[in-house]
């Protein structure tokens, strides 16, 4: 299985490494773009496209997890109570998103952040659950929902109740905005690959256990993202202020 970390998957904590190394390094120059200390377009080419990367990856990365969970239970016999950890999780991450979502409002004159990432993820922890237990179909659901969301990106809707499914209004701005439509497609999509090669909680791909100690401490960053995701934007707020005034 894995030897730095019982009961976990080496090359999942690698990927969601490598994702919060990619958020950090776009949040560090988009902070310096919008505090003025250098300016950088991080709205469009390279780096809009390395944002949306570092999002697919996260959000991929979450199904393949709720599949690990889902088999480990399954493979012990401990699925009572399942769908109750799952709504727990769910909330959890939801209500830190709506702590982002006071935040904002309080200290950004606009781009307030009022359905992000963690409001997606706390959101989708807790939709997935009945799509667990569909392996393969979740391909088919996920490509469809995905494809809808993408189509609905080319409308504006003149209500604000569903921002959230996709429904963007007119004249909407935000910092961090990942609706349900297109999003959850993805999430569904990586539920697909997590039962594809992880099936019964068993790698299916051959890979060799790592000996390079320091992939233990990268794998480190990925076992903790969600605190790392919660402070790394305040540290790097003082940082800039402290360094560039």
């Amino acid at each position: 299985m894995n030897n730095f970390v019982e009961n976990r998957f080496w090359e999942i904590d690698l990927l969601r490494a490598i994702a919060i190394i990619m958020m950090i390094i776009f949040h560090l120059l988009f902070d310096l773009n919008y505090f003025g200390i250098y300016r950088l377009n991080v709205d469009s080419g390279f780096w809009l496209y390395f944002a949306r990367a570092t999002a697919t990856l996260f959000i991929f990365l979450v199904g393949i997890s709720l599949t690990l969970s889902f088999s480990k239970a399954k493979k012990s016999n401990n699925t009572k109570g399942l769908f109750t950890k799952y709504f727990k999780r769910g909330l959890m991450v939801f209500s830190w998103g709506l702590a982002i979502t006071l935040i904002t409002s309080l200290f950004l004159e606009e781009g307030a952040i009022i359905f992000g990432i963690l409001h997606f993820i706390g959101i989708s922890i807790i939709l997935a659950y009945p799509f667990l237990r569909l392996r393969h179909l979740n391909l088919v659901f996920g490509v469809i929902i995905f494809s809808f969301g993408l189509y609905l990106k080319k409308f504006a809707f003149s209500f604000p109740w569903l921002m959230w499914l996709g429904l963007r209004p007119e004249k909407f701005y935000t910092l961090d905005y990942f609706p349900l439509l297109p999003w959850f497609g993805l999430v569904l999509i990586g539920i697909f690959f997590g039962n594809l090669f992880y099936a019964d909680y068993q790698r299916k791909l051959k890979l060799r256990e790592p000996s390079n100690s320091f992939l233990r401490y990268f794998c480190f960053l990925g076992r903790n993202a969600l605190l790392i995701y919660l402070i790394h934007q305040p540290l790097l707020i003082i940082t800039l202020y402290l360094v560039g005034g």
